[in-house]
């Protein structure tokens, strides 16, 4: 499942960007560079509908935008649009274990189940329990996801996951190896990280999150429940397709993924990271970089991921959900901070970029030759088992049209609640049930019934198959 890639990093996908030997410190990017990559990646490339960059640096802190909040919406993304940050959530997670560390709330040696209530049994192993830190370095043995994650709705997998759910996972899960001893990245172990946290504070993630971090940083557009204002900047999501996809929610497993944010509140969130403004988070923000695991080939803090080369260290985490993807990192060396937040494809690459211009841009697969297709004639009764409505997304329905002997296909989309009808194709029939469109390399395949009435239809598009069940 998609899930089980997102909410989180691939420290292999990464290292492909970092060589040691061409790793030295370079200016910033300026903001036309920076705006001509994500013309690049949005109108060439098509990876996404919208992105912000946001850098911060000596000189002050600026942000570069292109794009739209969906595709199809006139509306333009800005530093004040709301995105989905995913997994950089686990920095806030830790930030606040790192700051409950500093108030003499808990320790980072703390055993997880000192937090959980006794009828919870906590899974050891050799002796050794899972501490609060190995939760925080994701050391704890505890696997990505848990095996109970029952997907009711695959299009916002964590929203059904209960407390009763966690609970009796951990109290059945059995170790495969010692705490402390193997990284292994868990959305599950941050997730769990998160409400013991809370629970140990008396009180939900989200509170905790905006009494402890957001409201002392006055980050005023970061948080889970989005207020009046933020739905009205809240950008859409997008899959693969750039079709709209549905938000994410996290009703247990919060500190694993659930926070929304702007780049505006991120740059905010890194000025004290790098200094640029006193808070009382600061000693809990530079102790996150004191403890060091390793991660595969980098390392790993309190939550932050710690790239180190040439005496120069960069502190990263990356973030994914259904329809988002972000980066956030920053230099303390060179002071320098950089936040990418995108409404569909991945932007690692250009956050490691921007933070230093030796590390190159990924080079996207080019896209495959279409595939020549030749239209053949069909008995024109049969277009009819195919008109109708098909649901490819919670957010879009394919509408099969006829016309006399032609067959149509529009998209209809609900973007910020609004109806968007997008443009209308026809569709060309090379085989009974097979059909291409000329404008792009769109295939559609119906499957029948044993009447020939259609009950589904597979929309074939950039090497992916979206299925789409008949709506009666």
């Amino acid at each position: 499942m998609a899930f089980g890639l997102l909410l989180g990093h691939s420290v292999e996908s990464i290292s492909k960007f970092m060589n040691p030997n061409i790793f030295q410190p370079l200016p910033v990017p300026g903001a036309d560079e920076i705006r001509e990559i994500l013309v690049r990646r949005i109108d060439e490339q098509k990876q996404a509908a919208g992105i912000v960059v946001g850098i911060i640096e000596p000189n002050g802190r600026r942000v570069v935008a292109y794009g739209t909040l969906a595709n199809g919406d006139p509306r333009t993304v800005d530093g004040d649009t709301i995105f989905e940050i995913g997994s950089v959530t686990k920095v806030f997670t830790s930030l606040l274990l790192a700051d409950m560390v500093d108030r003499k709330e808990v320790t980072l040696d703390d055993p997880a189940a000192k937090y959980l209530p006794e009828t919870v049994k906590m899974p050891e192993r050799n002796g050794k329990s899972i501490t609060l830190l190995d939760l925080s370095t994701h050391t704890s043995g505890l696997p990505r996801l848990p095996s109970n994650l029952k997907l009711k709705d695959p299009h916002n997998p964590y929203a059904d996951y209960s407390v009763d759910n966690l609970y009796q996972f951990l109290s059945g899960y059995t170790l495969p190896r010692d705490p402390g001893s193997e990284f292994e990245y868990s959305n599950l172990g941050g997730g769990l990280l998160g409400h013991l946290l809370a629970y140990r504070a008396g009180t939900d993630y989200e509170s905790l999150i905006g009494t402890r971090i957001t409201r002392p940083l006055s980050m005023p557009d970061t948080g889970i429940t989005l207020s009046s204002s933020m739905k009205q900047r809240m950008a859409i999501g997008h899959n693969a397709m750039l079709a709209p996809v549905s938000n994410w929610d996290f009703p247990t497993l919060a500190g694993a993924g659930a926070l929304r944010s702007s780049a505006n509140d991120m740059l905010t969130f890194l000025e004290t990271f790098l200094c640029y403004k006193e808070s009382p988070l600061e000693p809990a923000m530079q102790a996150m970089l004191a403890v060091r695991r390793p991660a595969g080939q980098t390392k790993i803090g309190l939550g932050w991921l710690i790239y180190s080369t040439d005496g120069r260290e960069i502190a990263w985490h990356n973030g994914g959900t259904g329809g988002f993807r972000s980066w956030v990192g920053y230099d303390p060396k060179e002071r320098l901070g950089v936040v990418v937040l995108s409404n569909a494809g991945g932007v690692d690459d250009i956050g490691f970029h921007l933070l230093n211009p030796n590390v190159p841009l990924a080079n996207p697969v080019p896209p495959k030759a279409p595939k020549q297709h030749t239209e053949i004639h069909i008995d024109p009764q049969l277009l009819d088992n195919y008109t109708g409505r098909y649901q490819l997304t919670p957010n879009l329905i394919f509408e099969i049209t006829r016309d006399g002997d032609r067959l149509f296909a529009q998209g209809l989309a609900q973007v910020t609640g609004q109806s968007v009808v997008l443009p209308k194709f026809e569709l060309f029939a090379e085989g009974e049930k097979n059909f291409f469109a000329r404008v792009a390399d769109n295939q559609i395949t119906f499957e029948t019934g044993p009447e020939g009435r259609a009950t589904s239809l597979i929309l074939h598009r950039a090497g992916s198959d979206m299925p789409a069940a008949r709506l009666p």
